[in-house]
């Protein structure tokens, strides 16, 4: 949460001319409802399920294609499936400092920030074994794209 997947897919896709989806928000499309509408009115476990499908239809049907998925998805899906993963990996202090309270208000399970750290730390692990390669965050954008390009 927080740390610059969508903005760094679409700069890839202006770099590479890629397609560039984001998962969150054709769920959200395909829905009709925000992600945080899904949350609050079909629930955390009806989201994961959408996820999986959204990974599951993107492995068979997309090449090529720049994905900035959600969050919570290497927990419950094998996004290495999907193709080549980074993981843009950033402290949770940054996260804090980089996101505005609307930001976090949108994110439904950034509500409480002592939650929202354990879970930050719960994920860590899957995160970096769920991915092809780390990248440090917390540089300019023009330099974590341009380091992606470089690894692909």
């Amino acid at each position: 949460m927080g740390s610059g997947k969508s903005t760094i897919a679409r700069t890839l896709h202006q770099a590479s001319g890629a397609l560039a989806l984001d998962s969150d928000l054709c769920i959200a499309y395909n829905e009709n409802l925000s992600i945080t509408e899904i949350f609050a009115q079909k629930g955390e476990s009806y989201f994961r399920e959408l996820e999986m499908q959204f990974c599951t239809f993107v492995a068979q049907n997309f090449q090529h294609t720049i994905i900035a998925t959600g969050g919570g998805m290497p927990m419950f899906c094998n996004v290495k499936a999907m193709g080549k993963v980074f993981y843009l990996h950033l402290e949770f202090e940054t996260i804090l400092q980089r996101l505005s309270a609307e930001e976090i208000a949108q994110r439904p399970l950034f509500q409480d920030k002592d939650s929202a750290f354990k879970l930050f730390n719960q994920r860590l692990k899957i995160y970096q074994d769920s991915a092809h390669h780390c990248i440090n965050a917390n540089q300019s954008v023009q330099n974590i794209t341009q380091e992606i390009l470089s690894l692909l």
